[in-house]
């Protein structure tokens, strides 16, 4: 067996025994992510990370070599946030101890890639080993306050759309009143799905695509006004086929299953941004 074969082997056996300690965990959180709109994020997080921590292990050969001090630093936080977790099972509710179990469990396998194959290969694919906290959910009260300013948020949008096209409209909160039609903003209508699916297309993205830190910050912050505005336009135009053309949109399909159509639509804007930029990295410097 090779030097890299063995630092390969060692981390695979902490990977797959720290899978199995923390199968119960896991399990929930993917279960979480497949039948919960607010968390269907999650399911990428993993999946990406993968991808990139082999496209940047292979845009650069990569030196082994054990890390010990801080590799066992990590798992012994690991551990000690798992210990943690189970001994506040009597005082913190299921979502704290699921989001403190996950922080713990990609902890370890931070810890196990550091220690196996040390910090310089760790730097080098520092992104995608960051990237993997997405894995943790948040707990309720965090998602709850997300869900609720895009609420406010997106009522904002669309207030600002029919107060463009001249639409009389009253705002109350997350209630909108226009002619002939009251609209709530409920958190069915937040738009968190695709909010958490743009703002991850967006960072990915950025990381693959731009080369300047400050490009790929501003892209991925440019995602947050998108999501608000993108749910505000498709408020706004159900809300106006609906009163202007057949009350039948306010009910039928583009209500029910027309996230997509928008969600393309605040995409093409990430890959404006991101084309726009780009063109600005690639021009010669003076």
């Amino acid at each position: 067996m090779t030097i890299s074969q063995k630092h390969r082997a060692a981390f695979a056996s902490l990977f797959v025994t720290t899978c199995l300690i923390g199968f119960i965990p896991l399990f929930k959180t993917f279960a979480l992510s497949w039948n919960n709109d607010e968390y269907t994020y999650i399911l990428l997080i993993l999946p990406f990370s993968i991808a990139l921590l082999f496209l940047e292990r292979s845009s650069a050969e990569v030196v082994y070599d054990w890390d010990v001090y801080v590799g066992a630093s990590l798992l012994l936080a690991a551990v000690a946030l798992a210990v943690t977790a189970w001994f506040l099972s009597g005082w913190t509710t299921g979502d704290v101890r699921l989001a403190l179990a996950m922080l713990a469990i990609v902890l370890s396998w931070v810890g196990s890639f550091v220690l196996c194959f040390g910090h310089e290969a760790a730097r080098r694919v520092l992104f995608s080993l960051l990237f993997l906290f997405g894995l943790v959910p948040l707990p309720d009260v965090a998602m709850n306050y997300i869900v609720a300013l895009l609420q406010e948020g997106s009522a904002w949008s669309a207030h600002a759309l029919f107060a463009a096209f001249g639409v009389p409209v009253v705002q109350h909160g997350v209630l909108l009143t226009i002619p002939n039609l009251t609209i709530q903003v409920a958190q069915e209508c937040s738009s968190i799905r695709s909010s958490s699916l743009l703002l991850v297309t967006a960072i990915i993205s950025a990381k693959v695509l731009l080369r300047s830190p400050w490009h790929r910050i501003l892209v991925i912050v440019l995602a947050i006004p998108l999501s608000v505005a993108k749910n505000g336009l498709r408020i706004f135009s159900i809300a106006m086929l609906g009163t202007r053309v057949d009350p039948a949109y306010l009910t039928g399909n583009l209500h029910r299953q027309g996230g997509i159509l928008f969600f393309m639509v605040a995409l093409v804007g990430i890959s404006v941004a991101i084309a726009v930029v780009r063109r600005r990295e690639n021009l010669p410097t003076t």
